[in-house]
């Protein structure tokens, strides 16, 4: 008998939901969130990571507070729980916009619109897209589909299943501070610097889990799991973040591609070694790496339905 049924439960309808009504683009939970840290930090921001530790705490202690009083009213009964738990985990995935935001890019690509291709880039990656030819947008759509995989699906399936209703909305609290303050730049080198530690702290395992189901799937995308295990062993640690490494080597080696090289931010560079073999990523790869990216989320919700199952404690009912 499952110990947390309703936790089990809801993870997978929360899943569901996602995987079919991508985010709303208005008045979403995760935006609202993004609004108030927004505030706060204008108030808070100081060249200072005491500063930015605060912000931090000042920012995810309520969203905690406000999933443990979540979790206590759910624990009534299953369908309580059940429910709770899913509207609790759509808000904060992200699979069914991910896929859609890659693939509207591939379609603008493949009728050669580069200059709509580079409109749409901000939506899924921070890199300076006004430069980018077609080929660097495609290695940019690959690279970014194989982070936020872990981001926007793995990672909080794998907290709530680890914490409940609490893991899930904490964790994208601290995934969404890291993307507003955690990138390296003159105003957030400091203040940004304990959000960016949380969110890689937060990521370890998410992200390896990532890269072991993309290499799991990768003969459903025509690939080798064994050619893709070897690139995600070899390349994993070429990538200036210990976590997002591990996504992008092993979506290289399912899809037999190499990314990696220079990336520009605000007009920083960040260079990055080559990952995985083979030529560059080009249109069918980006629809390839959706495909795996989902392909990879059913199996992470999955898995996170039978974790909740087995392990006994405060998850709910």
């Amino acid at each position: 008998m499952p110990r947390r049924p309703g936790l089990a439960l809801g993870l997978l309808l929360g899943a569901a939901l996602d995987a079919v009504a991508a985010d709303p683009r208005k008045g979403h939970p995760v935006a609202g969130f993004g609004a108030v840290a927004t505030a706060v930090e204008s108030r808070l921001w100081a060249d200072s990571r005491r500063r930015g530790a605060l912000f931090a705490v000042l920012c995810t202690g309520p969203v905690v507070a406000a999933g443990l009083a979540a979790q206590r009213r759910a624990r009534r009964g299953t369908a309580a729980c059940a429910a709770a738990t899913a509207a609790a985990a759509w808000s904060v995935l992200g699979g069914a916009s991910l896929a859609a935001e890659a693939s509207a890019i591939a379609d603008v690509l493949a009728a050669g619109d580069l200059r709509a291709a580079r409109r749409r880039l901000p939506a899924l990656c921070g890199r300076d897209a006004a430069a980018l030819d077609a080929a660097g947008i495609a290695r940019a759509v690959v690279e970014s589909v194989a982070e936020n995989t872990s981001d926007a699906v793995v990672a909080p399936l794998l907290w709530g299943a680890v914490l409940g209703i609490p893991g899930l909305l904490g964790y994208r609290a601290v995934n969404t501070l890291d993307a507003m303050v955690g990138h390296r730049s003159a105003r957030y080198e400091r203040f940004g610097w304990a959000a960016a530690r949380l969110d890689d702290l937060a990521n370890l395992v998410p992200a390896r889990l990532t890269a072991l189901l993309a290499v799991a799937m990768t003969p459903v995308v025509g690939g080798r799991a064994g050619s893709a295990l070897r690139i995600l062993r070899r390349d994993g640690g070429r990538h200036p973040s210990p976590n997002a490494g591990r996504c992008e080597a092993a979506f290289a080696g399912a899809l037999g591609v190499q990314i990696g090289g220079t990336n520009t931010y605000g007009g920083r560079p960040e260079r990055r070694g080559p990952l995985g073999d083979g030529p560059a990523p080009s249109v069918p790869d980006i629809r390839r790496a959706v495909r795996l990216s989902r392909l990879a989320g059913a199996a992470a919700a999955a898995l996170s339905a039978l974790l909740a199952c087995g392990l006994p404690g405060g998850g709910g009912a």
